[in-house]
């Protein structure tokens, strides 16, 4: 499948609509708790085990988007945002059988393994062609493509509850509200391959996908994998998103505890109330907060997230049991950081890196996004777990584990500061031939530098 060309005449405003029917779409994974309690009642599984489709979800979405980038990239977006779709309903089809037949394996197979792998090639799909055709404005343009993740969840959270309010929430309600979602996600991620377009020839080359006169450094996948500055960006996006979702996993339980000693404990309603408005807080974040990089720099906006994000952590510690509204405020805060961070890390990797495979980059990156999953909900489980065990209670649950994260959100910060233009030995036009390539076109030594 080539990637579809651009008419004369087309808007590139209609590129992001297409690449947010898929983000809208796999974003469903921020609501994979709506699923757990009836899942467990219907075939007796533990909270830890209840969240193995979500997690296998996770990983696999960063190691799909790693080793799928360079693919993606070849590819072109239209082809896949089709094995995105493919992926992703294929996921629940596979739970929906699961859930009818009692094999839980199935939806871990289903909605963690396959689904996980739309998750992560539908994640990267839109992201080079949406940074050619904005070069201008390259942070608000993927801003808004992975909005749509964030606020995946404020449409599904609400549709999946009812459907299974509908349908019941035993084996074959669930099975029936899965088999709903695969249908319905596939028709609304349909109008994203069908309305995705790339720039015609005149601003990029038929083949490859580099841009024709390239502005600024043009590095490929392999190459910027030996460089400093792209381990350092994978440090700092591990750590803003561990802080991030250390929140976002433990949101309820960690607002009625905090509050749980006081004269105006926080119901079960109120709690779910500031789950939805953390949502909305992760998806502003990631439009707003990336918009603001394009005028103010990628590096001075990371100083915001990490520097302002530890700050908001230590007031949490400090004085957040003691104030609702201020513990309400200052997990939001956290919440647009933890979106900022992920929609404006593209650009980011752009201005270093250039057009030519950023989303392989990108892709590549998003390792730090699996490791970051698992560490962030680790740590504050974990050690909640070990203060109630020595008696603790409320706060004192989690006074560790937000010292853990302002140190965590530190060591990003130092590596942001470190981040310095990329060395001119790593540009394309300056990578030596192999040997056996000597001689040859300069056309064909990149194309084998970029395999």
């Amino acid at each position: 499948m080539s990637p579809p060309i651009a008419p004369v005449g087309w808007s590139r405003w209609l590129v992001p609509p297409a690449a947010l029917s898929i983000h809208l779409s796999i974003g469903q994974a921020y609501a994979w708790s709506v699923f757990k309690p009836p899942l467990e009642d219907a075939l007796g599984l533990s909270g830890t085990q209840s969240a193995l489709p979500f997690q296998l979800g996770i990983v696999m979405l960063g190691l799909s988007a790693a080793f799928g980038g360079t693919l993606v990239e070849r590819r072109g977006p239209r082809w896949a945002m089709t094995v995105a779709l493919v992926c992703f309903s294929s996921g629940f089809l596979l739970s929906a059988l699961g859930a009818a037949t009692g094999q839980f394996w199935l939806i871990v197979l289903g909605y963690g393994f396959v689904g996980g792998i739309g998750l992560g090639i539908g994640y990267i799909s839109p992201v080079s062609t949406l940074i050619k055709w904005f070069p201008d404005r390259p942070g608000m343009a993927t801003g808004i493509a992975i909005m749509g993740f964030g606020g995946g969840a404020l449409i599904a959270s609400p549709w999946s509850a009812q459907m299974l309010e509908s349908f019941g929430g035993d084996g074959s309600g669930i099975a029936l509200a899965f088999l709903v979602h695969g249908l319905v996600y596939a028709v609304f991620m349909l109008l994203g391959v069908v309305l995705v377009r790339v720039p015609r020839p005149r601003a990029e080359e038929p083949t490859g996908g580099r841009p024709a006169t390239p502005e600024g450094p043009q590095v490929s996948a392999r190459r910027a994998l030996r460089t400093p500055q792209f381990w350092l960006l994978w440090i700092v996006l591990c750590m803003n998103v561990t802080a991030g979702i250390g929140i976002l996993e433990k949101a309820a339980p960690m607002i009625t505890d905090f509050f749980v000693d006081t004269s105006a404990p926080v119901s079960v309603t109120a709690a779910a109330g500031f789950v939805a408005l953390l949502s909305a807080a992760n998806m502003a974040g990631r439009i707003g907060w990336s918009s603001a990089s394009d005028l103010i720099g990628r590096k001075n906006i990371y100083r915001v997230y990490l520097g302002a994000g530890t700050l908001m952590y230590a007031l949490i510690a400090l004085v957040g049991s003691s104030s609702k509204p201020l513990f309400v405020l200052c997990a939001l805060v956290v919440l647009s950081f933890y979106g900022g961070g992920f929609a404006t890390i593209p650009a980011y990797l752009k201005d270093l890196f250039g057009t030519y495979q950023v989303g392989a980059i990108h892709g590549r990156l998003l390792t730090a996004w699996s490791t970051a999953g698992v560490l962030g909900p680790l740590i504050v489980n974990w050690i909640a777990d070990r203060q109630e065990a020595a008696g603790k209670h409320g706060a004192d649950l989690y006074g560790t584990s937000l010292l853990i994260m302002m140190a965590l959100l530190a060591v990003g910060f130092v590596a942001n500061e470190l981040v310095r233009p990329v060395h001119p030995s790593h540009h394309l036009d300056a990578v030596p031939a192999e040997p056996a390539e000597k001689g040859a076109p300069r056309a064909r030594r990149q194309r084998a530098e970029s395999a």
